[in-house]
């Protein structure tokens, strides 16, 4: 797959942004004053920008409102019902927090859970795809509950929980390199069985490009078919690993609680976060790749 900025951009911010709205709602850290107002602040800001970042990846930005129609079928119409409604929860219990006025947090608690669902809709938007092998596992939203959960545990302070996070991250991100890396070969797909002339001919499934179906790429070819050499694959999994999941594991218990030590480990997680996501996007194997001899 094409791995457009926007929709990079979308998942790596608002990921992290619902994971530390989803802290603050519980309360964690218990902060007030000019200090929740900057933490809430910053937990709007990315879920926000986030969201806002996908709509440049639409063909239609301007029918956006669209997306809320189709909640019984579409994840991302779950998706975005999930995070207006974690928002507008959420915005009392910011208010409180912030003027010092002492609000029962009950709404936190539902905004809470409400970013959590946000994050495991927006993961079954990829997942769901039987078309991307790579996709189409447990893995896949194994990863984006994790990267919130280490990135909104990183700038909500919680030291214990982000070193945690960061370590299941690095496991689930092993695994789900391993799996993906045979995931398309395991479909037993082929460019017989994507044009359906694969029965025909005395060697069932011998089928070759003659000549492409048109003289320039198309849509089709220009979002869903994406070649990244293995020399970068390697280079950028290992700065996935160590900048979002095992260097915040090793540094997070030796922090303190500073700001800026707080913010050197958010960047460094930050890094990784950006490097895998762009590996998810770019090595994700579309199967209409094969219709055009190029998987």
């Amino acid at each position: 797959m094409h791995p457009a900025p926007s929709v990079i951009i979308f998942t790596v911010f608002s990921g992290m942004g619902f994971g530390l709205l989803a802290f603050l709602g519980v309360g964690l850290p218990a902060t007030s004053g000019w200090a929740a107002f900057f933490l809430w602040g910053l937990g709007y800001g990315l879920a926000v920008g986030g969201l806002l970042a996908s709509t440049f990846h639409l063909g239609n930005p301007q029918r956006f409102l669209r997306a809320f129609t189709q909640w019984r079928s579409s994840w991302l119409s779950r998706e975005a019902i999930a995070s207006v409604g974690c928002l507008l929860a959420l915005a009392p219990v910011a208010l409180s927090d912030w003027l010092q006025l002492g609000w029962p947090r009950g709404l936190g608690l539902i905004g809470a859970a409400l970013a959590v669902l946000t994050i495991f809709c927006t993961s079954m938007i990829y997942a769901q795809l039987k078309t991307i092998p790579r996709w189409n596992h447990w893995t896949t939203p194994a990863l984006f509950m994790l990267f919130a959960g280490a990135g909104g545990a990183i700038l909500a302070g919680q030291n214990g929980a982000g070193a945690v996070f960061s370590a299941l991250l690095v496991a689930v991100l092993l695994t789900a390199f391993r799996i993906g890396d045979g995931a398309f070969a395991a479909r037993a797909q082929t460019l017989g069985t994507a044009t359906g002339l694969g029965i025909i001919g005395p060697v069932q499934g011998a089928v070759r490009v003659f000549e492409q179906p048109h003289t320039s790429p198309n849509y089709l070819m220009r979002e869903m078919i994406y070649l990244v050499a293995r020399k970068h694959v390697e280079k950028l999994r290992a700065l996935a690993l160590i900048g979002a999941g095992i260097g915040p594991a090793l540094l997070l218990p030796l922090t303190p609680p500073t700001m800026m030590g707080f913010a050197v480990i958010a960047l460094l997680h930050l890094i990784g976060a950006f490097a895998a996501r762009w590996l998810f996007f770019a090595q994700a194997e579309h199967v209409v790749g094969l219709y055009y001899g190029q998987r």
